[in-house]
């Protein structure tokens, strides 16, 4: 048996990973879409490493694009079998990857239109929309915690990941030579003390592990919540400066955990009478999604659900619909509060509204999650003087600030947690993936000092053979 990476390999997007059996069988686990990656990113998207027609199986950890967001490509390109997830991350990948699909044709009608003024080849995109409608069409649904028996190699459970609705870690018994080995994929892991979402749960000790290990060098700010960061940096942007507050987040899982934030807030009578947009057709549909899987909420929020019927409503809070809507907003005089995907800033309409805002002083861009280096977002977070947006320069003159503590990664600490059912001894060897390199280096001495005895940084498209 050997395990392929080929994605989320000394990276954080384009989560991929093929389990090939001694028999020719193949389980890939994620495919998921590269993103911020710079000039490489359409070549990084453009090529899977290996044939999609020789996949046997695919299992979904969650409904992130960089989870997901390639298998339309996929199928596209000769894979015909299930793409197994729980019933949220269907639902919430049906709306993201249908997103996807009509950016990619959005910017490729947009670069066509230049290409084609200097008699140049056009481009096609990856997918199109008609390709990710067909793509949920092979998607089945298996609920968490239940063991799931694909043939008679493969048999699967999920357990809660934390992450966002729906996300799961991925457990894997596989038998081969009539021997039965463990793995666990992490997918992507959340917080324990999270303000929606329970816990990642536990799970049973494995012989393999894939782990994610986005902030395995960091702790999250605890010391401050994240709804008292969100209000300093209202009554400063909007009530102090008069100026925009544009918060970049993303779809699924950051932007329902900002709403969150600000009801709490409506509901101690502290949030300022203001206009706060959602500007993400995206956005309100996931919010709508996550609503509707109240089940995986914590107690805290079953709680206030006994009171408030809708934990992610307040008022003064509008979702824009249309485009030109949308575009209203820059013309918009009075402070306010704009949440817009893309949390990166690499792409959809928060990128129109930095192109706006970024040079008058009395705005702020404020960052609520992770950025790859090369991204807009990432860009932004080094606080540069000057940057282009849209091949335009632009002085940065907005206040560029970040809120670590909403992350809906887990710090080390979380991971270690994630990781305290297991026996380290037992653990053949531990796979460090979705991370960047030099905090791989950081986390994978703190889990050898932990016990865990091989702890293993793969490379891109590196593939290994597993014991069994």
């Amino acid at each position: 048996m050997k395990i392929a990476f080929h994605g989320a390999a000394q990276t954080v997007t384009g989560s991929k990973h093929l389990i090939t059996l001694s028999n020719g069988k193949k389980l890939l686990l994620d495919c998921g879409m590269f993103q911020g990656m710079g000039p490489e990113t359409m070549s990084l998207n453009s090529e899977f490493g290996f044939d999609p027609k020789s996949v046997n199986h695919v299992i979904l950890s969650h409904a992130h694009i960089d989870h997901c967001g390639l298998l339309p490509k996929l199928i596209k390109d000769g894979y015909d079998g299930k793409v197994f997830a729980t019933p949220a991350t269907k639902d919430l990948a049906s709306v993201l990857m249908e997103d996807s699909a009509g950016i990619q044709e959005n910017d490729i009608k947009f670069e066509n239109k230049k290409r084609a003024l200097l008699g140049l080849p056009y481009l096609i995109p990856l997918y199109t929309t008609e390709d990710a409608i067909t793509a949920v069409d092979h998607f089945e649904t298996v609920d968490y915690d239940k063991w799931h028996k694909i043939d008679e190699h493969f048999e699967f459970c999920f357990t809660d990941a934390g992450h966002i609705i729906g996300s799961a870690a991925v457990h894997l018994r596989i038998t081969e030579n009539n021997k039965k080995t463990t793995l666990t994929f992490s997918g992507d892991i959340g917080r324990y003390r999270d303000i929606i979402l329970k816990s990642p749960a536990t799970f049973p000790q494995a012989d393999y592990i894939l782990l994610e290990s986005t902030y395995g060098n960091s702790l999250h700010d605890e010391h401050n919540s994240s709804t008292e960061m969100l209000l300093n940096w209202i009554t400063k942007t909007c009530l102090q400066k008069k100026g925009k507050l544009i918060i970049p987040a993303f779809s699924v899982g950051r932007t329902q955990e900002i709403l969150y934030a600000l009801n709490q807030l409506e509901l101690e009578n502290s949030l300022p009478d203001l206009d706060y947009f959602v500007d993400s057709p995206l956005s309100t549909k996931a919010t709508a999604i996550v609503k509707s899987y109240p089940q995986y909420f914590n107690k805290r929020i079953q709680k206030v659900l006994l009171n408030d019927d809708d934990p992610f409503a307040f008022k003064g809070l509008k979702f824009t619909k249309t485009v030109d809507e949308s575009k209203m907003l820059n013309y918009y005089k009075e402070p306010c509060v704009i949440i817009s995907a893309s949390g990166m800033a690499e792409a959809g309409r928060v990128k129109h509204h930095i192109s706006n805002s970024i040079e008058s002083s009395r705005n702020t861009i404020l960052f609520s999650g992770y950025c790859e280096p090369h991204s807009l977002g990432g860009r932004l977070k080094l606080k540069p003087k000057e940057i282009n947006i849209f091949g335009q320069p632009h002085e940065v003159n907005a206040e560029i600030a970040e809120m670590r503590s909403m992350s809906a990664h887990g710090d080390y600490e979380d991971l270690c947690q994630f990781l305290a059912c297991q026996q380290p001894q037992q653990v053949k060897k531990l796979f460090l993936v979705h991370g960047e390199y030099p905090v791989q280096l950081d986390f994978q001495k703190r889990l050898l000092r932990k016990g865990f005895l091989d702890v293993e940084i793969p490379k891109m498209h590196q593939e290994i053979g597993l014991t069994v």
